[in-house]
């Protein structure tokens, strides 16, 4: 395990967990989402590229399933700090080998970011936004956008059970940002417990704590469905990290 030591005597460090073992069943497109490409790069080299290209991160755990060859994969230069993880049956299952891997090379009280794969789009300004935020936070939190839209509870038939006080809903986006001790602790807490968890702000809320809600980009879109490739090729355009035209 890594130094254990008290966290005022260095400065954190920040890593990027990317959990890519999902098969993205909704897509339709008969592989897993992040291998799909836009322009020349597959889905999830954009992403990696956003946290390798940054000069904040540590490093980037990459957790995938044992089917892929990350030979075979067009993975952005990394200069050693490209790092594989063994993925899990699950999202928080592989999140949780993630975790238990940087335990071996990385401080407790160090920051880790956990991001979609399938989120090419994150802007960089978000990302500097969020480190500088949370560095000095006691808990953590995340990037959210807040709602613009009226939003219904459902009871579960197909009815209106009542609406929700839109100016107090937020869309959870990643990264979610969090020390490695407390969120290693929180999903393996969550986990064990049955509780469900949908993201890592889900299992640090199971703690009792109280996650930071940092506003983040509309762009952050997380590609799910065949229609969410052309809007993220628009964004990445617009951002110019996809070659193509983009009007104003």
């Amino acid at each position: 395990m890594a130094d254990s030591g008290s966290a005022l005597s260095r400065e954190p460090a920040f890593w990027a967990l990317i959990p890519a073992a999902g098969v993205g069943r909704r897509m339709g497109s008969g592989r897993p989402k992040q291998y799909l490409t836009l322009g020349s790069r597959t889905i999830l080299s954009h992403t990696l590229s956003v946290f390798l290209e940054h000069p904040r991160i540590r490093g980037v755990v990459l957790v995938m399933g044992p089917d892929v060859d990350p030979d075979a994969l067009d993975l952005p230069l990394a200069g050693g700090r490209l790092f594989r993880a063994a993925g899990g049956a699950e999202r928080a299952d592989s999140v949780q080998n993630g975790l238990e891997f940087l335990a071996e090379r990385a401080h407790k009280d160090d920051w880790v970011l956990v991001h979609d794969a399938a989120r090419p789009c994150l802007p960089v300004g978000d990302l500097d936004r969020l480190l500088r935020e949370l560095r000095d936070d006691p808990v953590g939190g995340l990037l959210a956008s807040p709602s613009t839209d009226t939003i219904k509870w459902s009871d579960g038939t197909g009815h209106v059970e009542r609406t929700l006080d839109r100016e107090r809903v937020w869309r959870a986006l990643t990264p979610q940002m969090f020390r490695l001790d407390m969120l290693r602790e929180a999903n393996a807490r969550a986990r064990d417990a049955g509780h469900p968890v949908t993201d890592e702000a889900s299992a640090i809320e199971f703690l009792g704590q109280a996650p930071r809600l940092i506003e983040g980009s509309a762009m952050n879109i997380k590609i799910t469905r065949a229609e969410d490739l052309e809007l993220a090729r628009l964004y990445l355009m617009q951002q110019g990290r996809l070659e193509g035209r983009f009007s104003a």
